[in-house]
Parts: structure tokens; C-alpha cells; sequence
């Protein structure tokens, strides 16, 4: 009875598969870009405003949801520049 000697098991790495990897970066980058405007949002309705006083007796009042979304703007901006961009760094 003869043997016959089979080639030793080749290890394959497994690519990642591009699909998975769009989904993933698009699904953080959406997620994050809401966690953003909802912050928003409860600062709008629970937030205090910004008043400003001059010299007499005039005052102003300008809500802080106005500054905070300024800089949900700028980081929606960035957020979504470098989660939805197609270039792949290896």
C-alpha cells in the first residue's frame, strides 16, 4: 500500500473586502456627523442664551445654540471630509 504525500496547506491572507470597509467608515462618519447636530439640538431647547449688556440700560440676548452650531458646521465639515473620502492609505 502506497502513501501519496499531499503539498503542505498554503496560507492565504484574506483581503479585506472593499464593501465592508466603505460601510464601516460611512456608517462612523454618519453617526458621528448626528451625535453633532443632536448636541445641537438639546442645547437649543435646554442651553441658556448670551446676553449682552451695553452701556445703558439696552440688552441683548442671542441663543447659544446659534455658537454651538457654528462649530458643529465646522465639524460637521471635517467630519465628513475625511469620513467619506475614497483614498486608502496602506
Amino acid at each position: 500500500m502506497t502513501m501519496v504525500s499531499q503539498e503542505p496547506s498554503r496560507v492565504v491572507e484574506e483581503k479585506r473586502r472593499w464593501s465592508s470597509e466603505f460601510l464601516v467608515r460611512d456608517m462612523w462618519a454618519s453617526l458621528a456627523i448626528a451625535v453633532i447636530w443632536i448636541s445641537v439640538l438639546f442645547d437649543a431647547i435646554y442651553g441658556p442664551d448670551i446676553v449682552t449688556r451695553s452701556a445703558g440700560r439696552d440688552f441683548s440676548t442671542v441663543p447659544s445654540a446659534v455658537a454651538v452650531a457654528l462649530f458643529a458646521f465646522l465639524a460637521t465639515w471635517v467630519v465628513a471630509k475625511y469620513g467619506y473620502s475614497r483614498e486608502r492609505k496602506e
